[in-house]
């Protein structure tokens, strides 16, 4: 079986249980699977929590950090990248995934999904790309998008741009399935 490297963008905030408990469940799932977390490499906050969660359960990790985050790298990361900077940080994060998972998160989070998407959109990408809405933090995201194809915005069905997965055990799922793994 193949096992997939999968880019998770998540904050970097201390945040309440509503958030953590899914995010530490997703990440115990992609590690008992044996796959990849690639992340934004910052050993605080969520991204902590995905980190650990994955490396406790056997899975690998593989960070890219930016110049002036660095001080918050992870140490003991199975593999660790410093970008010179945001931009060159998500062509990295995007070019070492097999697919992407967006999780809570503010700006930065937001900025990392729509370029994500956009590039997904223009077809510079075909990987599959998931909203995890935990506690229905994405509900007015996904609304929007929704309009958005309703609308006629977006040249391709909202369907085959992203999957909104409500549970981790629900966006694990249609990764493996986009992948062939089921």
């Amino acid at each position: 079986m193949t096992l997939m490297n999968i880019c998770v963008f998540l904050s970097a905030a201390d945040l309440d249980d509503r958030y953590t408990t899914p995010a530490r469940e997703f990440a115990e799932l992609l590690g008992r699977g044996g796959h990849t977390l690639v992340w934004g490499g910052s050993d605080v906050g969520l991204m902590k929590v995905v980190a650990d969660g994955v490396q406790e359960s056997g899975g690998r990790l593989v960070g890219v950090s930016v110049d002036f985050l660095s001080a918050k790298a992870r140490t003991g990361a199975d593999e660790m990248v410093v970008a010179r900077d945001l931009a060159e940080r998500k062509a990295v994060l995007l070019e070492k995934a097999d697919a992407v998972v967006v999780m809570v998160g503010g700006t930065g989070t937001l900025d990392e999904a729509t370029e994500i998407l956009e590039l997904k959109k223009h077809g510079h990408h075909t990987k599959p790309v998931v909203l995890l809405n935990a506690a229905g933090f994405y509900d007015g995201l996904k609304e929007q998008f929704q309009r958005m194809d309703a609308e006629g915005f977006l040249p391709l069905p909202l369907t085959d741009l992203v999957f909104f997965a409500e549970e981790p055990v629900a966006a694990l799922a249609y990764l493996e399935e986009s992948a062939g793994l089921q």
